[in-house]
């Protein structure tokens, strides 16, 4: 007999000192959150652990700083303040490997806070649009709470859960959290989309990070044909390229004729599309980012973003400086496998200057900047003004392919520092 309770009783089993895992994206349960603020004063150092929150997250405001420690995988909106603050710390781990933490007892999680989509007619729920380490988390918590949501989408794969396995219910039906990536899509993100489009083959497989450019990449492939995915998130820029049959997943080597992926972040166009859609399947982040089967893909191409690239190729993604911006994620994941696959391409594409005009290319990381890829592990350059192919160059050659790819008002300036660093022009 399935039974349901409301959000206060719910989290009424968290105690001081537990950690908390939190499920993230779309599946952000923000309702579980708000019940866990308001019982704030009967709680002392809860770590709460999580990826890329959405949402309030109300916990992580100030106020709350007594009863939450905000221990983040991978920072998001919510979340960035306190993490840099004293309320909070960031944790540099591949995404790959944080199920590890979970399995190994390295970070033994308490209670597990998830977002389901309805037990089915044999009691199983879904674990919906985010498995990523969430199939690791609820594997390995002494106790799960979940937000039973009938807007949730139910997803194939690894995340299904049955509800005994569940230990508190609570019904709320809500609209998923969303994010429109393709209306942000600029003249800019077009450009760089055209360059990379023009690295891929036809029966290439791919991985997009996340924002605007990857996109733009998909918005620039419908001439392109057979193409499969095999990637840590989706947007809703796959769904055109699936229906007209540009993505197929027949010659991928491995995962054929499914579109493999551990979470999908975008808006409820995507929702419905892969609501019992057997051809998606959302797997634990384990499979999906481990190198290993990254490159059993042939022609596996990576496609990533960065903050900065140094004129050596070394790329920091997480951090502005010693600001803990977002996280490691899985870009070294997919750079390595995509480089290891036979016909693969990492890249990491971006714009050659900020919205605020700042140089994305620079002659050194800013101080305190994290090393996300280093330039052992680079290929591919791209920006709006072209490609830059790294892979076997000296780091003159790299600074030179880098500088003609930088904004034009930036080169002077890069040439410049080239020119002191190596003691001689680079052009």
């Amino acid at each position: 007999m399935i039974s349901f309770v409301s959000a206060d009783e719910a989290v009424s089993v968290v105690k001081s000192g537990d950690r908390i895992f939190s499920h993230g994206s779309a599946c952000t349960p923000n309702l579980l959150i708000d019940a866990l603020a308001k019982q704030a004063d009967r709680l002392r150092d809860v770590e709460f652990v999580s990826i890329t929150q959405q949402g309030r997250v109300e916990i992580a405001k100030p106020e709350y700083q007594n009863s939450f420690y905000i221990n983040s995988l991978f920072v998001s909106t919510p979340v960035r303040e306190a993490v840099n603050s004293e309320r909070g710390d960031f944790v540099p781990v591949f995404l790959s490997e944080i199920p590890t933490l979970f399995k190994n007892n390295v970070m033994p999680i308490d209670v597990a806070m998830v977002t389901v989509s309805p037990p089915d007619a044999h009691g199983y729920c879904t674990l919906g649009t985010s498995v990523d380490i969430s199939r690791s988390a609820v594997d390995n918590a002494k106790i799960i709470i979940a937000q039973v949501n009938p807007r949730m989408p139910r997803t194939h794969g690894d995340g299904m859960i049955h509800y005994s396995r569940i230990s508190k219910m609570v019904w709320h039906e809500e609209e998923l959290l969303t994010i429109d990536y393709g209306a942000k899509v600029g003249e800019e993100e077009m450009l760089i989309g055209k360059n990379v489009a023009e690295l891929i083959d036809d029966r290439s497989t791919l991985q997009m990070g996340i924002g605007t450019i990857p996109d733009a990449v998909l918005k620039c492939l419908n001439n392109h044909k057979d193409l499969g995915i095999h990637t840590e998130m989706i947007s809703d820029g796959i769904v055109d390229l699936v229906a007209n049959d540009v993505i197929t997943n027949k010659f991928k080597g491995t995962h054929s004729n499914r579109t493999i992926t551990s979470f999908a972040f975008g808006t409820r166009r995507l929702y419905d599309y892969i609501d019992d859609n057997p051809s998606f399947a959302f797997m634990d982040v384990e499979h999906v980012n481990y190198p290993i089967n990254i490159m059993k893909n042939k022609k596996m191409v990576a496609i990533n973003s960065a903050i900065e690239i140094d004129l050596t190729g070394q790329v920091c993604a997480d951090s502005i400086g010693t600001y803990q911006f977002s996280g490691i994620g899985g870009q070294m994941d997919f750079m390595r496998g995509a480089a290891l696959s036979e016909g693969g391409k990492p890249i990491i594409a971006i714009s050659s200057r900020t919205k605020k005009g700042v140089p994305r290319i620079t002659p050194f990381l800013k101080q305190g900047a994290g090393v996300v890829t280093t330039r052992g592990h680079m290929h591919y350059v791209v920006t709006e003004y072209g490609v830059a192919y790294l892979y076997g160059k000296n780091l003159r050659q790299r600074a030179k392919a880098l500088i003609e790819i930088s904004h034009p008002d930036d080169r002077e300036m890069l040439e410049e520092a080239a020119f002191n660093r190596f003691q001689t022009a680079v052009r």
